[in-house]
């Protein structure tokens, strides 16, 4: 199959009327905009609320005042340029400021953007970083789409953190296996360089982006079959996303898919207060009424999923939003409080941690670790 074509101009994409471009012009001044054919085909064009259109296609939302470019406060967890560490045993290397396309319900918008600049292609301080750090377990590819790198720039880090003992566990973060999949399947020397890396002691996992079924078809399956093939180990993870998949039996369909092609659900999160993002929003209550709705309709592979929001203080998982209270504990932590519950009045219309009445008593405000780093918050 031939590589995709990528579009990087509202006006080439010709299934949108001339008014429709025109109208969202100027969201793709402000919001960058990139999609290839074999995605834009997805898409049933005359259907105006078709969920895979929502999902590249920019609205006239995204405009809205609205949350804040970095929600989760990422610039407080850099230790080096390129390399955040967060968790302990975790650390991530922004390796791309690049996807193969952009989602507009973007968590990480501001690397996007021509005045920030987080994302290195030179990923030396990181890996030195980590190779000092024998904590740090597992090391996270992420951007931007890392899988989006060529696959010799993509050998030459994945041989040196295969250097260092102490790391066991690579994640490559990537939306590639559906908005690409031919890149993966087609590319035998990415396959052979994750069949060098990936072992029974020390594994490759990628972490996948799938946010509706429909993202699920022949060539994607195809993609898992050859990550699985070349021992990779393949997981997902999705945004409830409002107008996208906030229906339970879409999300129940979406954990059958996956476990019928091999990919464990990993996390359903809570759509992050991102700047443009309005659109997306849905109430905790819901979000939480639907992932049990969607889990009543799967097996127990199904069910594995857990319901988090990524905090700035860590990876809060939704464990249950009964009469008016939310249940909540700590599955991740940014201060080493892992398991810690909390029990807190969750508003109708509460949407994110920070909007539940004394969510503050739980954490503090992080402090920088790297003053170099500047908040694009304060942009």
């Amino acid at each position: 199959m031939a590589s995709p074509k990528y579009i990087t101009n509202i006006d080439k994409v010709t299934q949108l009327s001339q008014q429709e471009r025109d109208q969202l012009r100027p969201i793709t001044d402000k919001f960058v905009f990139r999609v290839n054919d074999y995605y834009l085909n997805l898409i049933d064009w005359d259907d105006p609320h078709d969920p895979i259109r929502k999902l590249v296609i920019p609205n006239t939302g995204e405009l809205r005042e609205y949350g804040r470019w970095d929600a989760s406060d990422e610039d407080t967890n850099y230790v080096v340029p390129g390399c955040q560490h967060k968790y302990r045993t975790t650390a991530l290397l922004i390796v791309s400021e690049v996807c193969g396309a952009y989602c507009r319900y973007c968590f990480r918008k501001r690397l996007f953007r021509n005045d920030v600049k987080e994302a290195m292609a030179d990923v030396t301080p990181g890996i030195e970083y980590i190779s000092q750090h024998p904590e740090i377990n597992n090391v996270l590819l992420t951007g931007g789409d890392s899988l989006i790198l060529a696959t010799s720039k993509l050998r030459s880090i994945l041989e040196r953190l295969r250097a260092i003992e102490h790391v066991k566990i690579i994640r490559l973060g990537s939306k590639i296996p559906v908005f690409n999949p031919m890149r993966i399947y087609e590319d035998p020397e990415l396959l052979k360089l994750i069949s060098e890396f990936s072992s029974s002691e020390k594994r490759i996992y990628i972490m996948a982006h799938i946010n509706h079924p429909r993202e699920i078809t022949a060539e994607a399956r195809r993609c898992f079959e050859a990550l699985h093939e070349a021992g990779a180990i393949v997981v997902n993870q999705t945004p409830i996303l409002k107008g996208i998949n906030d229906d339970e039996a879409v999300l129940g369909e979406l954990l059958d898919k996956l476990s019928w092609a091999g990919v464990t659900p990993y996390y359903f999160f809570i759509n992050r207060p991102v700047a443009g993002n309005s659109d997306f929003v849905i109430p905790l209550q819901r979000a939480y009424k639907l992932v049990e709705g969607a889990k009543a309709r799967t097996s127990g592979l199904g069910k594995r999923v857990r319901l988090s929001m990524s905090h700035t203080s860590g990876k809060i998982e939704i464990l249950a939003i009964e009469n008016g209270m939310a249940y909540l504990k700590y599955h991740q932590s940014r201060d080493n409080e892992y398991g810690k519950f909390m029990v807190l009045e969750c508003p109708e219309d509460a949407a994110w941690f920070d909007d539940l009445p004394g969510n503050e008593s739980y954490w503090e405000k992080p402090e920088k670790k790297l003053a170099e780093v500047v908040s694009v918050n304060k942009l």
